[in-house]
């Protein structure tokens, strides 16, 4: 999926900085080696002029080729045991200085060796993006975890336990690759976001790419793309996003400005991320009957026939956390 610039320039610079970090404490504890045993700095620098052998041996001609190679790869692997043994017998390991990087896929680069983005480029990427959605705090606290049946009882205790239980299925099937969709009602304060949260956070760990977007910053998105971006503007689609990632958590629909093209766009995203087997959540705090009103059938279609719904119920847990 595509990420904003400030977020990949500031993961990138973290790898930078990572990858740096990493090489710098292996050059010092390979000072250290040397200081105790300077007979190794006399191999490294034997080791380090294996390329220029293979070159010259290779320029050589092909006769005789094959044994000039098999002696340098014999000579490497001689120099390489000395000094292990050297490391060991002062007491060092024999990976002692070796560069110890966090990741040992893409050696903090952020790539494989094929080119390809690395998954802890990736979600890293995703939590920065989380983080500058506003969702970033939210999912360290509003977790699974911390997540209460307590302030709820009689029927809405009922109806809370399978939203929590659907949660924790749905985000189940998505970091499983199944398509889900999931759909939540309900008044605010009764845990609808903090759900949300403790699904994005769930996923991310997951390895999925999560968007967090309220439904005003997503329409405006989407305007900016069809009415105000100008020929000269090359920055990343703002939108692109909405329909790449893996999941897509949209909080508070039907706060968004009623209209026509608004519609539209919400058909076309709900759409195409059934037709690709994309996951999203959805959250709301109108109700059913609101639902209906405010959009034509093509998307109360899709709402109540592939979300599964989610009804929250209960007193403002916000207020009841006040009053403890």
């Amino acid at each position: 999926m595509p990420y904003s610039r400030e977020n990949y320039k500031k993961v990138y610079d973290l790898y930078q900085k990572k990858r740096a970090d990493a090489e710098s404490d292996s050059a010092s504890r390979r000072r250290r080696v040397y200081d105790a045993v300077p007979s190794v700095r006399q191999i490294d620098d034997e080791l380090s002029h294996t390329g220029l052998k293979i070159i010259a041996a290779a320029n050589a001609g092909p006769a005789g080729l094959d044994e000039r190679m098999a002696k340098i790869k014999a000579d490497t692997e001689k120099l390489r045991a000395m000094r292990n043994e050297l490391l060991t017998s002062a007491g060092f390991a024999s990976d002692y200085d070796d560069v110890r990087y966090e990741c040992p896929i893409c050696s903090d680069t952020g790539y494989n060796s094929e080119g390809y983005m690395c998954k802890c480029f990736r979600r890293a990427l995703t939590i920065a993006g989380l983080e500058s959605s506003g969702m970033g705090n939210l999912i360290t606290t509003q977790t699974f975890e911390t997540f209460s049946l307590g302030y709820y009882d009689g029927r809405d205790l009922s109806l809370m336990r399978g939203a929590l239980d659907c949660s924790h299925r749905f985000v189940d099937d998505v970091t499983n690759g199944i398509p889900s969709y999931m759909l939540f009602f309900g008044k605010t304060g009764l845990g609808k976001t903090h759900l949300s949260s403790a699904i994005a956070k769930e996923a991310v760990e997951g390895g999925c790419d999560v968007v967090y977007v309220s439904a005003q910053n997503l329409f405006s998105d989407f305007e900016f793309e069809r009415f105000n971006r100008s020929r000269s503007d090359d920055s990343p689609c703002r939108t692109d996003r909405y329909f790449d990632c893996d999941l897509l958590i949209m909080d508070d629909l039907g706060t968004e400005v009623g209209n026509q093209f608004t519609v539209s766009c919400l058909y076309n995203l709900i759409n195409s991320r059934i037709t690709n087997g994309k996951s999203m959540l959805i959250s709301t705090n109108e109700n059913k009957d609101r639902i209906f009103e405010r959009y034509d059938e093509r998307i109360t279609s899709r709402l109540f026939g592939e979300f599964r719904v989610c009804i929250f119920a209960g007193k403002d847990v916000r207020s009841q956390k006040l009053s403890e």
